[in-house]
């Protein structure tokens, strides 16, 4: 499958089942899914590994199946997809990521996240961008700061109320005229 679009480093491509196979394990890792409820069973992964697709091929865009350009290793997802849980920014585009352990600490989310804010707002002709991240997530809300979102505000996520933890989220945002 041929990339969507590329970084230095990295391709971004529409979702296929090797992908979907691959994301499996960097879903059913703990220490990757800290932030989450819990890690994704395999058919919890399966399942979002096609509504990504479908997204991709109905309106162009999803959290991208990722890879390292020189190597061709799948890595995780950093992308784009639509949100539309019940919250006044709702419904939205959001930028999120999730990687795999040995693609950590090698700036790969953020150089990722950048390609990605520059298709959505040249390619894809978007006016704002949102992403969203548990209050404890620092490395997530790095990346958010490091590509030039800014913070709005905390609130009480509708899908984690259940999760005192984590339920706490921060909301960045960025506009396409501010870029």
């Amino acid at each position: 499958m041929e990339y969507l679009f590329k970084s230095e480093r990295l391709g971004f491509k529409n979702w296929d089942e090797e992908s979907i196979e691959k994301m499996i394990a960097v879903s059913a890792d703990p220490e990757v899914m800290r932030f989450f409820p819990s890690p994704a069973s395999p058919e919890k992964t399966r399942t979002f590994g096609h509504k990504m697709k479908k997204q991709c091929d109905e309106i162009g865009y999803c959290y991208f199946a990722t890879e390292i350009l020189e190597t061709r290793e799948f890595i995780g997802f950093i992308g784009l997809s639509y949100q539309d849980y019940d919250t006044e920014f709702t419904p939205c585009t959001d930028i999120g990521w999730r990687l795999k352990k040995s693609a950590w600490n090698k700036g790969y989310a953020t150089e990722g996240a950048k390609a990605c804010l520059n298709y959505g707002f040249n390619k894809l002709g978007l006016k704002e961008i949102y992403s969203v991240a548990s209050d404890i997530n620092i490395p997530s809300i790095n990346v958010m700061k490091k590509i030039g979102m800014e913070y709005k505000y905390n609130f009480d996520h509708p899908l984690l109320l259940e999760y005192p933890k984590i339920k706490v989220c921060v909301l960045y945002k960025i506009s396409a005229s501010e870029r």
